[in-house]
């Protein structure tokens, strides 16, 4: 029978952590272990995860007695796991039902596939849901390397929760990098595209949580643009003998990055936070010169010259008429 390793990082998570194990528990197939790892927490973490373990001898436990950091217990985990696939699932994080079934099942029958991902449920802390669908479509079918690449662009388009990994192929490329504190997933995804295809299940595998525990360890527009570009250049990198016209690729993705950073920049400006705005289409310009001609430049270059009082006059009827754009081109 196939098998599943779920490793889960837990630091602080405790009152988490057993909705979390019982939901991988819960899942009907295929073989399963689960192994969690506590990075030291000062909560009742080691409480409930012993509870596990006496309960279901699927579950397995291990401790460190000084903190370690995500990307490192991370790692640890990718060390650890032996079943034919794994996940990763933070200990604040649970899978749906037949989550794992079904991912198992397309790697089963398609095995070029290196990794899967789905759709989520956000959650957020005032309990509130909605969904993440970005690139998942609406029939669950596998993808080449080249084409999810492709669909992801410069963003990070997976919820780590929804990705099963085939276990040899995850061992063979290597774990989570730790200069890369606020892209290290996005890098695996596009490391791990190189080696092999991706499958997209079109359903909702997982929920993740969005709360202020999590959130206190978001980058800001600057640190999330400049760690994304650090990811795309070590994945072209290290990648290169992979890739078809690794070049083009290259001047591509980071076009499409500093079209990103003008993007924050014309959100910031929106926010009247100008500085912000200038630094961020000045770092802009450094990830790649020619977006100065592009569509989104000359917007924010008007915005500009209209002034914050200026633009947030007109700003209603602009978009507005984007909208009629928008759904004109339906």
């Amino acid at each position: 029978m196939t098998s599943v390793d779920v490793v889960v990082p837990c630091f602080r998570y405790g009152h988490f952590l057993r909705e979390c194990v019982e939901s991988v528990l819960t899942q009907s197939d295929p073989e399963l272990r689960v192994l969690i790892i506590d990075d030291a927490s000062p909560d009742n973490t080691a409480e409930v995860a012993q509870e596990l373990v006496g309960s279901d001898p699927r579950a397995n436990y291990r401790r460190h007695t000084s903190n370690q950091g995500l990307i490192a217990t991370a790692n640890e985990g990718i060390a650890w796991v032996r079943a034919d696939y794994m996940l990763l699932l933070s200990a604040d994080d649970y899978l749906l039902p037949g989550a794992l079934k079904r991912s198992a099942d397309l790697m089963d029958d398609h095995p070029s596939v290196a990794f899967t991902f789905g759709g989520a449920v956000v959650l957020d802390q005032r309990g509130e849901r909605s969904r993440h669908r970005t690139g998942v479509g609406s029939r669950t079918h596998v993808l080449s390397g080249r084409d999810f690449v492709a669909l992801s662009g410069a963003r990070n388009i997976v919820l780590s929760p929804t990705v099963v990994v085939r276990t040899s192929l995850q061992k063979r490329v290597g774990g989570y990098l730790a200069d890369l504190p606020y892209a290290s997933d996005m890098e695996m995804w596009l490391r791990l595209a190189a080696h092999g295809d991706v499958g997209v299940i079109a359903a909702d595998q997982a929920v993740y949580r969005s709360h202020s525990a999590n959130m206190s360890g978001e980058p800001s527009r600057e640190q999330d643009l400049l760690q994304r570009k650090a990811a795309i250049e070590h994945f072209l990198n290290s990648c290169a003998a992979r890739l078809t016209n690794a070049d083009d690729l290259r001047a591509w993705l980071i076009h499409m990055l500093a079209l990103e950073a003008i993007g924050c920049a014309s959100a910031a400006f929106n926010e009247g936070a100008t500085e912000s705005s200038a630094r961020l289409s000045q770092l802009a310009v450094s990830i790649d010169p020619s977006v100065q001609g592009t569509p989104r430049w000359c917007f924010l270059a008007c915005k500009k010259a209209l002034g914050s009082r200026g633009w947030l006059l007109v700003r209603p009827s602009v978009e507005w008429l984007r909208s009629i754009f928008h759904n004109g081109r339906r």
